[in-house]
């Protein structure tokens, strides 16, 4: 069984509803079929919430009554059987009633997550009713019922194989089994979610707990490109990538796929494939265990960087001096992207500044520190390893006219990152496309 996740944008509108129920059944293959809230809806209810955090009930009224309303208008354009239409409108009306029940109550993150999860209950309820009215048999499975992160915000992943298949088992066998991507609950059994891109982490979990055949994320875009076709011309789709290439792109700013994606995919050898809704024909992308040598597969940037450097004269013959630096970031619960070092200091960047001063107090008891922000990681990735002569000298020689604050290169088999500022990133990005394609 392949496992279909499709993005918000694919199911942005009655119609793209009813094509992509067109592309689940054409085939006439049992699928898994996991959706994300239809676009613009999850932002909305986080406006809501904010009202809602703010005491302003009447403002979150007012948003309300136009997500509504837009929802009525979805529903009357999807549906010409009048019993599977009263049922839709009876579903919308109870979800809208629940959001609406929030209205002058205390409210913490804990409400705006329950808010929140009603974009994919909406969508899924939508094409659920939608593909029983085309004549598919389909079942309907709860994510709150089988989806579950532990304390440290990880997938419980023996928890979910064993309660999916429960619910796969209840629902007996069908042509097509749906159900939400991003929430969860967590290890309390609150509601919760998997952030951001988190349908994408929800299909391959999903995938990786059945042992599906294949993961196929549809999305608004033909695969990845091998660039940013925002900025770059002439950009290409790259037909393959290795699972470790996928993440190193995807880490460093190709939007198309979630980094956190790629590991229970990889965990139980299942082929990713990165499709498009508005051309449905197009090949896409494959990734997978396989690996072509010898190539550069792609560029990718990531903004919003922060690049701290500790210039310390006791760093020289010192050994700990790594281990307290990296114990601060620790402490700030804060990520390191990209690490250089010498004898006299040490540069890192970070994509996360919340505590970015407290950081910097810190830091300040081993040496000057100084901080660059508004920085941007630019990515080559490809079939990098040691013995494969002058990729990284192709990088270099690319950017020679650009300059460049940090290199990091031999971390990774599939990577050389450059760090340059924001005002250079086009010019680098552009100068790296037309000396690497």
């Amino acid at each position: 069984m392949k496992v279909l996740k499709f993005g918000g944008t694919s199911v942005g509108t009655a119609e793209r509803i009813k094509n992509v129920a067109q592309l689940i059944v054409e085939d006439g293959q049992p699928k898994f079929v996991v959706l994300s809230a239809m676009s613009g809806t999850t932002n909305t209810l986080l406006e809501i919430s904010g009202y809602y955090r703010l005491q302003n009930a009447v403002g979150a009224s007012e948003v309300i009554v136009r997500l509504e309303q837009k929802y009525k208008e979805v529903v009357e354009a999807l549906y010409t059987n009048e019993d599977l239409k009263k049922e839709a409108k009876r579903v919308m009306k109870g979800i809208f009633e629940y959001v609406r029940s929030f209205a002058n109550r205390p409210f913490t993150i804990y409400e705006e997550k329950c808010i929140v999860a009603q974009g994919e209950l909406i969508s899924t309820n939508l094409m659920n009713l939608y593909l029983r009215q085309e004549g598919v048999k389909v079942g309907f499975l709860q994510a709150l019922d089988f989806m579950r992160i532990d304390k440290n915000a990880e997938p419980d992943f023996q928890y979910i194989e064993e309660h999916l298949k429960e619910q796969i088992r209840a629902a007996g066998e069908q042509d097509v089994y749906i159900t939400q991507g991003f929430i969860c609950r967590n290890a309390y059994g609150d509601i919760d979610n998997l952030l951001r891109g988190g349908s994408d982490y929800s299909a391959s979990i999903i995938g990786a707990a059945i042992r599906a055949e294949e993961i196929q994320i549809w999305t608004d875009i033909d695969g990845m490109h091998n660039n940013d076709p925002r900025v770059v011309a002439h950009t290409k789709p790259v037909r393959h990538l290795n699972f470790d290439e996928a993440a190193e792109l995807a880490y460093f700013g190709a939007k198309i796929l979630h980094p956190t994606c790629i590991t229970p995919a990889r965990m139980y050898n299942i082929p990713v494939r990165l499709l498009n809704t508005m051309d449905p024909k197009a090949p896409g992308t494959l990734v997978s265990n396989e690996t072509e040598q010898n190539m550069i597969k792609a560029i990718a940037a990531k903004d919003g960087i922060t690049s701290i450097r500790i210039k310390s004269s006791r760093m020289l013959l010192a050994y700990g001096f790594l281990r307290q630096v990296f114990e601060i970031f620790e402490h700030y619960k804060t990520s390191i992207d990209l690490i250089t070092t010498s004898e006299v200091g040490v540069s890192l960047t970070i994509d996360r500044d919340k505590h970015l001063d407290e950081i910097v107090t810190d830091l300040k008891k081993f040496g000057a520190v100084s901080v660059d922000k508004d920085m941007v990681i630019i990515c080559v990735v490809g079939d990098m390893r040691w013995d494969n002569l002058g990729f990284e000298s192709k990088v270099v020689d690319a950017l020679r006219n650009v300059p460049v604050r940090m290199i990091s290169y031999g971390g990774s088999n599939y990577n050389i990152s450059v760090l340059v500022r924001k005002e250079d990133k086009v010019k680098a990005l552009q100068a790296l496309s037309e000396a690497l394609f």
